[in-house]
């Protein structure tokens, strides 16, 4: 009677995930692998962390693990910044090797992206999600027309604005990054070339951007997840799961260069379009998740 007890009663945590089927389990693995080349591509190529492929992937993986509905979507931000983390350093440092970035610009976003991440994450606490959705499926959705139809006629100036306008930008960029889980590229290559940045220059500083937002919006959610330890996943550091962190930061990676090479290999204009329609899918995707 003891034994039946014991079989009965399995130790916590363990009944969650042997209770995957071993197809689903392949499916799975199969989904981090696909999601881990793309978001490494991603951040080669478009200076972008992969925010947008890589949070949808991990949703379905914790979902499947069981992992309670309260505290499973700021798992997947968390765990995607902690992910584009070490994609953005080495996209960087592949755009970097391609010719000399004006790092001064990285030096004075720093402290507007981070304080604009840590008070995303305060908001995101208490302000409703399809707010945000909405304004960055709008915001991306233009800008895919600029790029797309615009070509170089849409400009904001000839030069970056002075140090005021650019840390309201860099607040900006660190808000929206750390609200919806991506690594901000997207929105420093717009404001870029909205101010006559080339592509190419634009591309690579925002590889930079990626890596100042996934630091400290890592951070954030690792303290912000330590209260909720107990309903999280074993082998979670607060809001970021090191098993998903373990898995697929090393696919990204490796795949990072990869996208770069290409960026380079394209001409300005079809490194626009191919950004233009990036933006678009990511502006529908959200669109889609506002009625989903």
């Amino acid at each position: 009677m003891g034994v039946a007890n014991v079989k009965s009663t399995p130790p916590v945590g363990i009944p969650n995930v042997l209770g995957i089927e071993t197809g689903e389990l392949v499916a799975l693995a199969g989904a981090i692998l696909v999601g881990g080349v793309f978001t490494g591509l991603l951040a080669g190529l478009f200076g972008v962390g992969g925010g947008a492929v890589i949070v949808p992937v991990l949703y379905e993986i914790f979902r499947a693990l069981n992992v309670p509905e309260e505290v499973r979507m700021q798992l997947c931000v968390g765990t995607s910044l902690a992910i584009i983390a070490p994609t953005s350093v080495r996209a960087f440092f592949a755009h970097r090797a391609k010719g000399v970035l004006p790092v001064e610009i990285l030096r004075g976003w720093a402290l507007p992206i981070v304080v604009g991440v840590l008070i995303g994450g305060l908001i995101a606490a208490v302000a409703p999600a399809w707010v945000f959705k909405l304004a960055f499926a709008i915001i991306t959705a233009l800008l895919a027309v600029k790029f797309l139809f615009g070509s170089g006629h849409w400009r904001l100036g000839d030069e970056l604005p002075g140090r005021a306008g650019m840390s309201a930008y860099g607040l900006f960029i660190g808000l929206y990054s750390s609200l919806i889980g991506v690594g901000g590229g997207s929105l420093a290559t717009i404001v870029l070339t909205l101010y006559g940045k080339p592509i190419h220059t634009a591309v690579g500083i925002s590889t930079g951007v990626g890596v100042l937002v996934s630091v400290a919006g890592t951070f954030s959610f690792v303290l912000a997840g330590l209260p909720q330890q107990a309903l999280l996943p074993p082998l979670s550091l607060g809001y970021v799961s090191l098993l998903g962190l373990a898995l697929m930061a090393p696919i990204s990676t490796l795949a990072a260069p990869y996208g770069a090479r290409l960026a380079h290999a394209l001409s300005k204009r079809k490194l626009e379009t191919a950004f233009g329609i990036f933006l678009l899918l990511v502006s529908l995707r959200f669109a889609a998740s506002l009625v989903v």
